[in-house]
């Protein structure tokens, strides 16, 4: 049985994926922006990645978190990934966490557990392993605040 929560969300799936792949694909084709490639610079919070934030940064790039939380993790269509790490998240219906390590790693394995509140897209479900979460995570922590 499908729960209400998710049967509210499931009509916009396909608006979600179309909108989702259009807009990585302008950020991961555009260089002509400003920023250029996020990769080629230094994270946002300045400062060299340890190897596992920079496998991250990479594994995010590749499997499209750009596409929704911004070429360069600072927002877009979801979440700022920059200052995330360690501040606290209001939640759809007004609750709130603190987005600590296990709150990252819920997040991203489980997309549909819980929403932040004013954002109408809900991520899309992953293939990532338990390793490549872990590398993820450790790229949001090393944004700082």
């Amino acid at each position: 049985m499908t729960s209400p929560r998710l049967a509210r969300r499931l009509p916009l799936l396909p608006a979600v994926v179309v909108v989702g792949l259009a807009v990585f694909g302008a950020c991961a084709d555009d260089s002509s922006d400003a920023g250029g490639d996020p990769a080629a610079a230094p994270p946002p919070a300045g400062g060299d990645l340890s190897p596992e934030a920079a496998a991250g940064l990479q594994l995010a790039k590749d499997s499209g978190c750009a596409g929704c939380h911004g070429a360069d993790f600072s927002g877009s269509i979801g979440p700022s990934w920059i200052g995330l790490a360690g501040s606290t998240v209001t939640l759809e219906g007004g609750q709130t966490a603190v987005a600590d390590d296990a709150y990252l790693t819920r997040a991203i394995d489980e997309p549909a557990a819980e929403f932040v509140a004013g954002f109408a897209v809900a991520m899309p479900e992953n293939d990532l392993t338990p390793e490549q979460v872990a590398q993820i995570v450790a790229y949001i922590r090393e944004l700082g605040p």
